[in-house]
């Protein structure tokens, strides 16, 4: 899963600066920083939690996975992490 996050975390970066070089991206960019901040959200809590067996540990895992498929078309992104 570590994989995962760190991929997350690369393509969150490359969104981050594509962004700052659009010009007059108005709502559409602005939602999007926004989803970007989400997920980076849901995979710190990912990895704040201590216990593996945390019930929410296979639900958190199962969205990542999910937010993952929007970049299925990188060259990094591995098929074991769909869902």
């Amino acid at each position: 899963m570590e994989e995962l996050l760190q991929f997350l975390a690369s393509r969150i970066d490359e969104d981050r600066r594509q962004a700052a070089d659009e010009v007059g991206g108005g709502t559409l960019l602005d939602s999007h920083l926004f989803m970007l901040a989400a997920v980076e959200t849901l995979a710190s809590e990912y990895r704040g939690m201590a216990d593996p067996w945390d019930g929410r540990t296979h639900g958190f895992s199962d969205a990542l996975r999910i937010l993952a498929q929007a970049y299925a078309a990188h060259p990094a992104y591995r098929e074991e992490w769909r869902p």
